[in-house]
């Protein structure tokens, strides 16, 4: 599994590459707080392929990292293969 640190994701939005940002906690979690890109929860996530484009890096996030990795490998199973996960999800860039 790919793992990406808040640090390394931050350079990637400053360089401009070319990559998909996800939240994967509930609409009410990305409400309060989020770093940014798509709102697509865990539970939706396999329901919801038409919006996660597959030739692009795809990073996931969730609040500690967790559910970013349960939806990371439901994508594998998928056909995906250009997925990052936020090391210690938001809880790392607090």
């Amino acid at each position: 599994m790919n793992s990406i640190s808040i640090t390394e994701l931050e350079q990637w939005k400053q360089s401009e590459k070319d990559f998909v940002l996800i939240d994967v906690r509930e609409d009410f979690e990305h409400e309060y707080f989020n770093i940014g890109g798509l709102n697509i929860p865990l539970g939706l996530i396999s329901n919801s392929l038409s919006q996660i484009p597959m030739d692009k890096v795809i990073v996931l996030y969730c609040a500690k990292g967790i559910r970013s990795v349960i939806a990371l490998q439901k994508l594998e199973s998928k056909g995906y293969n250009l997925l990052y996960n936020l090391s210690g999800g938001l809880a790392a860039a607090q």
